[in-house]
């Protein structure tokens, strides 16, 4: 090996040891920052675990059982109704002025407009059965109209839709 190899092998040594030495040092840098940085706390961690941890199930024994299992069977119930919208009511007015009415009152997407005659005496002439079905499941018409399932409220029940649809039908008649 002749002077300048050495000398080259002694510098590219000397280069390899010192990025080595220099990448120690940024990991400890790095990992030093890291345990100084307060720790991110979830605030939901504790409920978690203890959601994650409770029974999944309950034994109702004998008439404490049953009066238990009653109760929570109503609070369940309370709970369902809670979920229904505009607090179940079915009262077709009500459901049209909280959510059909944007739609119905401006023609959005090929809706027909509450009271106009004209634009609902064909869907009218389909049959009532026809229109809650197409108020409940949803409806594409021919001529690009659009009415998403349960007026884009699925929380609705069918009876608050068939209430809805006898209301806005009875404006048209």
């Amino acid at each position: 090996m002749s002077k300048s190899d050495q000398s080259f092998l002694r510098q590219f040594s000397l280069l390899i040891a010192g990025l080595g030495v220099l990448t120690l040092v940024l990991i400890f840098t790095a990992w030093t920052i890291y345990e100084h940085e307060p720790q991110e706390t979830n605030p939901n961690a504790a409920q978690q675990l203890s959601a994650s941890l409770a029974p999944n199930g309950a034994v109702y024994a004998g008439n404490t059982g049953r009066a238990a299992m009653l109760a929570a069977q109503e609070a369940a119930a309370k709970a369902a109704a809670a979920q229904v919208a505009y607090g179940g009511t079915t009262d077709g007015k009500t459901i049209y002025d909280s959510l059909c009415h944007s739609c119905h009152t401006a023609g959005v997407a090929g809706a027909p407009v509450l009271g106009n005659k004209t634009m609902w005496g064909p869907r009218i002439a389909e049959g009532l059965q026809t229109l809650i079905k197409h108020a409940t499941d949803g409806y594409h018409g021919p001529d690009g109209n659009f009415m998403p399932p349960k007026g884009g409220n699925p929380a609705l029940t069918d009876a608050q839709v068939e209430a809805a649809v006898k209301w806005i039908v009875g404006q048209a008649k």
